[in-house]
């Protein structure tokens, strides 16, 4: 038995198992709990590549004042790119593994929803077959027959979920930062920028073209995505929250703070011996190191940030 035809009898069991729950519609409720459950098991993956974008966009001002700074010279170009991620211990290609390791599956699930395994295919949800298309729907009853509307229902939904996910998109656009001046830019990297976020409403076509299980998997999956990516979204947004408060905390501006009270000559604390007013200054100190990789690199790239802003100031100054 090959594994598609083994995935398909695993699902009828499944769906055997629901069926006093969902009657005729057992299938299609087994596809889509099946898509839940594996999206479940690759959320880790996605945190992963969720942790290696933000990272790249954390680095991003550094690396267009960068591109600025050393704009005809290659070489030092290069360096300094490789420094700069060796400090905040990212890369170019952070988080793009996480990515690649979760395509596999998809189309191992495509392909199942897609031509079906033992008889996946055979069963309908609300009368409409698992194994049909939207054109055999509108030959039989219209846009509005009992197959047309479970095919409108569908449409709804994926619309409203390219709708938000392009909107999410746009938001996102704005707020990344912009190249800076006089730095190379891809070409077509504009053009493709506005493309983009039109990307969602492909799951449109794809809806209408492929077998009503495939279509009940791409609505599935593509609203889990859309959720997924809100709330990676929003943790990002704390922890970009959470790094300003470290910038604000490690400015050049606590330069200007009222200074250390003067130490006796003679006493403990000029002499070096840890007194009574260094060890609570100690114990703050260790307090404020990073503990942990992911703390370090935050506050790494804090540091980062807050010289290329003071560079810019400085360079604008001038």
């Amino acid at each position: 038995m090959s594994m598609f035809g083994f995935l398909g009898e695993a699902l009828a069991h499944g769906a055997q198992a629901i069926a006093p729950l969902f009657g005729t519609a057992a299938m299609a409720a087994a596809i889509v709990l099946f898509t839940l459950g594996v999206r479940a098991a690759l959320h880790p993956l996605a945190r992963a590549a969720a942790r290696g974008e933000k990272a790249r966009t954390a680095l991003a001002p550094q690396l267009a004042e960068l591109q600025r700074k050393h704009k005809g010279n290659p070489e030092r170009l290069q360096k300094a790119m490789a420094d700069l991620y060796a400090e905040t211990g990212s890369s170019p290609l952070a988080g793009c593994l996480p990515t690649l390791l979760q395509l596999p599956v998809f189309f191992v699930m495509y392909h199942l929803f897609s031509t079906g395994g033992g008889d996946l295919l055979a069963h309908t949800l609300l009368g409409a077959p698992l194994g049909g298309h939207w054109t055999e729907a509108l030959a039989d009853g219209g846009v509005l027959g009992p197959q047309g509307l479970v095919y409108a229902g569908l449409f709804v939904l994926v619309a409203a979920v390219a709708t938000w996910n392009f909107r999410r998109a746009r938001a996102t656009m704005a707020k990344a930062p912009q190249p800076a001046a006089g730095s190379a830019a891809m070409p077509g990297m504009s053009s493709m920028a506005k493309v983009m976020p039109l990307l969602s409403f492909g799951t449109l076509i794809t809806v209408a073209v492929v077998p009503l299980a495939a279509g009940l998997y791409m609505v599935t999956t593509t609203t889990w995505t859309a959720c997924e990516r809100a709330l990676l979204h929003r943790e990002r947004g704390r922890g970009a929250a959470e790094a300003g408060t470290a910038t604000a905390v490690t400015a050049p501006g606590a330069a200007h703070a009222a200074p250390a009270p003067a130490v006796a000559p003679g006493s403990a604390a000029a002499d070096g011996a840890p007194g009574e007013g260094a060890r609570p200054a100690q114990q703050r100190a260790d307090r404020r190191t990073p503990k942990t990789r992911a703390a370090r690199q935050r506050a790494a790239r804090a540091r980062a940030n807050s010289q290329a802003r003071g560079t810019s100031e400085a360079t604008s100054r001038a």
